[in-house]
Order: C-alpha cells, then structure tokens, then sequence
C-alpha cells in the first residue's frame, strides 16, 4: 500500500505540463479544485473527470499510476462515506432498517463527497508528479511574496512546505524497510483487533521517528555548511516567465470552470 502513495513524487518528463510555469500550474491546480467543490451532479463529475484525463494525458503519466494513488484513501473515502449515510438528512426515503432510514439525499451526498475527495486527490498528484520540488518552491515563494510586505517569511514558508512535500517518498520508503525488517523478525502488523494493531505499530512509529529527526538534523546541518540564508538575495537558475503554453491552459481551464458552472445551474 505504501508504493501506491503518489502524493509528493516526482515524474521527470518533456510534455506541456511539465514545461508550464509552477506558478500556472499551481494557480490552475487551484481553479480545478474550486471548479469540482462547485459541481452537484453526476454530470458534473464526468466532465471534471474527462478534464482530469485530457491533462493526465497530455503530461504522459498513465492514468492507472496516478488513479493508484487513492488506493491508499480507500479507508477514509469508506469512512466519510458511511458518515454522510447516516448523519445527512433526506426527504426521499429509499428503504428502512430499524432506526436507520437511508434518503436518495444522503446516498448522492456520499457518492458526490467521496468524488471529491479522489478528484482533490488526484488533481494534487498531478501538480507534484510534474513539478519538481525546487520549481514548486520557487512558485510559492513568488505567489507569497506579495505578503513580505508584511514581514511575511514567504521563502521560509515555501522552503518548509516544500520539504516536507518533497521527504513524503522517502519517509515512505523507510516506513517499508522497517516493517519489513520487523516482519522478518516476526512481528506482526495484520492479525489481531484494532487494539492489537495500534500496538504492533509501535516498534514501527518509533525507530521511524527517530530516522526523520535525523534526516531533518542531517538536513540542516548540510544547508548551514553551504551557508544558506534564506530567500535573501537569493539567485535562481532558471528564472519564472508566463508564455504563450501557461495562457492555453489557463484558457482551457476557465473553460472548464464556466462550463461545470453553466451546467450546474442548467441542471442543478
């Protein structure tokens, strides 16, 4: 389940998406989220879905390999699922079982929060899969700077999150080692009641956590040898320009937004 985990990695490539500017890509990333929060209908869904694999293909990552990427949400997308069910009130009853009355209301809310859950996934998965960490940083800090005006720390702040997007693969990978090196030594981390596997996880969380201080020590000593200081007249090697790809896909993203706008007020 841990190899299936895309959220954070980085897919190298040469397609459109990979050579827009980060700061497009993460605007739009945006807009596309904005655009499924604001879709009410099955309809709706299919033509964000359609969008979401018009872009996966143009940028040459398999949609199989990013759909995977949910498969590790699959407890909580079951989770709020069956809490939209119970706790959503409805005036179409379906059927009735004791106390339980399930509504045509309650079933599509689930089925609809559950969509978009896995389309903010995957619409996420999209932006780190064809941006690299660097760029991303560099596109939050150019976003935020504005706020300096402020005494914001917009590099600071970009640096961090972008560190911590970036350390989600090898956190995972070392989550992999231990528990294997666990398994071998006979843990066991199926059998058992919940209980039971909250407390077999404990000889994994810890030597985990002290393998992330580390590599955190490890980072900071490396970043204070090379004398960083921050965004401070910072130099970059490639600098951010806007060009004629980032207003075709800003354009074709607008187009989707008043198109799931038009059709929710159509038929919703």
């Amino acid at each position: 389940m841990l190899n299936d985990i895309t959220l954070g990695q980085y897919y190298p490539g040469d397609s459109a998406i990979h050579r827009m500017d980060p700061r497009m890509k993460l605007i739009l990333t945006i807009v596309y989220i904005v655009g499924v929060f604001m879709v009410g209908n099955l309809p709706g869904y299919v033509i964000a879905l359609a969008f979401l694999y018009i872009v996966v293909r143009i940028s040459g990552i398999r949609f199989s390999y990013l759909a995977k990427g949910v498969k590790p949400l699959r407890f909580i997308l079951l989770f709020t699922f069956i809490l939209n069910l119970f706790f959503v009130q409805g005036e179409t009853p379906i059927f009735t079982i004791g106390f339980f009355t399930l509504t045509r209301e309650a079933l599509s809310n689930a089925i609809f929060f559950a969509l978009r859950l896995v389309f903010l996934v995957m619409g996420t998965s999209v932006l780190t899969l064809t941006t690299s960490p660097m760029e991303l940083t560099d596109a939050l800090e150019h976003l935020m700077r504005p706020l300096g005006r402020f005494h914001f720390p917009a590099h600071e702040l970009a640096m961090m999150m972008t560190i911590a997007l970036r350390f989600i693969p090898t956190l995972l990978e070392e989550t992999d080692k231990i528990q294997k090196a666990q398994m071998a030594r006979g843990a066991d981390f199926e059998s058992g009641n919940l209980i039971d596997r909250a407390k077999a996880m404990i000889p994994l969380l810890v030597p985990l956590f002290v393998s992330a201080f580390r590599r955190a020590n490890d980072l900071a000593m490396a970043m204070e040898a090379r004398c960083y200081r921050g965004g401070e007249h910072r130099t970059r090697l490639r600098e951010l320009r806007y060009t004629r790809l980032d207003a075709y896909a800003a354009l074709a993203t607008a187009v989707f937004l008043m198109v799931t706008f038009v059709e929710g007020r159509l038929l919703g």
